[in-house]
C-alpha cells in the first residue's frame, strides 16, 4: 500500500519579493541582503537572487521579476522524510500555478505570484495543507 503524501503547516509571509538575476561575475549588492527572506545563488551562468521587492536596485544589468509572495512550510523537515515539497508543489501545478522554489536547511518556501495566491491557497487547502495565520 503506497504511503499518502504529508499534510503540512504553512504560512503566507507578508513581504512581497523580487527574483533577480544578474551576470555570474556581478557582485553582491547589499540592498540583496535586507529584509525578513533573501537568497543568493551563484552558478558559472548567472547570478539570482529573491530578495525584498521594495529594495531591489535601479541597474539596468538585472531581470527582475516582481510580485511574488511565500508560503512557508512550517519545518524542520529531516533530510530523510521524502515527498515533502513534491505533496505541496503537485496539486499547484495540476492547478496550473506558477512557482519559485527555495529551501534552507530547516524548511522549504514556496513563491507564488501574488495575482495567484488566492488560487493557490485554495488549492493546497482542497488537498489538505493546513495555513496558519
Amino acid at each position: 500500500m503506497a504511503e499518502s503524501p504529508p499534510k503540512l503547516k504553512f504560512c503566507v509571509l507578508a513581504e512581497r519579493l523580487a527574483v533577480c538575476r544578474m551576470s555570474a561575475d556581478s557582485a553582491i549588492p547589499s540592498w540583496a541582503l535586507d529584509g525578513d527572506l533573501f537568497c543568493v545563488a551563484r552558478t558559472e551562468e548567472e547570478l539570482s537572487l529573491v530578495c525584498a521587492e521594495d529594495r531591489v536596485g535601479a541597474n539596468s544589468e538585472i531581470k527582475v521579476e516582481g510580485g511574488w509572495i511565500a508560503l512557508k512550510l512550517e519545518g524542520p523537515f529531516p533530510f530523510s522524510m521524502t515527498g515533502v515539497l513534491s505533496s505541496f508543489l503537485q496539486p499547484l501545478a495540476e492547478a496550473k500555478v506558477s512557482i519559485f522554489a527555495v529551501s534552507t536547511f530547516d524548511t522549504d518556501y514556496v513563491l507564488i505570484k501574488e495575482a495567484e495566491l488566492g488560487r493557490a491557497l485554495g488549492v493546497l487547502r482542497g488537498v489538505g495543507h493546513e495555513m496558519h495565520e
